[in-house]
């Protein structure tokens, strides 16, 4: 029971990416070479890539870690070092036991510094790549978003005569390119939440929020649409039965 509710707590990663290659099985089905298919696609093939470099950063960096050991124990050694030739200070020597007292700090704070080093560089390193990979999902949120750009709902219900530059579609496989492009969105999101669920970074933190952000922005823009759409689906039919009917000579002119 504890396990089935702990798989409710964690994103899976298998299951996102057959989501995504559900959603790219759907575009194609419906838009059979269309560019957005193309794109889903590539983020199907990102999805995967995904899962590879999220295990590599939860992974410990052994020789940063092994290193970092090595100079904890020096630092021990060196207390207990301390610790067993305490005696033979003098300190009525007051001079020689401040300058002991001094040097031996300062080797406690120089190896502890290296030791801090260690550490962050491990997480620098796989900041920087995890950050790296957020970049790309941000590109294509904005690809994404570039699809659906010039799908505007009222150029699908004007008169045959107008300039259209968009491929002809009816309303209702507008509806579905409309909502394929926000699920790819919503996706988009998702794989760039799996970087931060097994590495707790503030910074890597910042660039994931800033992609959710994105993406939700982006869907704003497509539901609105979708909202105009559906609008004009209603209307349309009313309108053009209230259009005053022309004679056949006036409509040849």
């Amino acid at each position: 029971m504890e396990e089935s509710v702990a798989n409710y707590r964690r994103l899976d990663s298998q299951k996102i990416i057959e989501t995504v290659q559900a959603l790219r099985a759907r575009i194609e089905k419906r838009f059979p070479g269309s560019g957005l298919s193309k794109v889903a696609s590539e983020l199907g093939q990102v999805a995967a890539e995904t899962i590879t470099r999220t295990v590599w950063i939860q992974r410990p960096h052994l020789p940063l870690r092994f290193a970092a050991l090595v100079l904890s124990a020096a630092i021990i050694a060196l207390l207990i070092l301390m610790v067993i030739h305490i005696r033979q200070f003098h300190f009525d020597d007051y001079t020689n036991f401040i300058q002991a007292f001094e040097a031996s700090i300062s080797s406690v704070v120089f190896i502890g510094a290296a030791i801090l080093f260690f550490v962050s560089w491990e997480n620098r390193i796989k900041r920087s790549r995890a950050i790296k990979a957020v970049h790309e999902l941000r590109a294509l949120a904005h690809i994404v978003d570039m699809h659906q750009l010039t799908k505007d709902p009222e150029s699908y219900f004007a008169p045959p005569h107008t300039t259209v530059s968009t491929r002809r579609m009816t309303p209702f496989e507008l509806n579905r390119y409309l909502d394929y492009c926000s699920e790819s969105l919503a996706l988009i999101s998702k794989i760039a939440a799996l970087y931060v669920q097994g590495f707790q970074d503030p910074v890597l933190l910042d660039a994931v929020d800033d992609v959710e952000d994105l993406t939700a922005g982006f869907s704003r823009k497509i539901w609105q649409k979708i909202s105009i759409l559906e609008s004009f689906s209603r209307t349309a039919p009313a309108v053009e039965a209230a259009r005053p009917r022309l004679p056949p000579e006036e409509r040849a002119l």
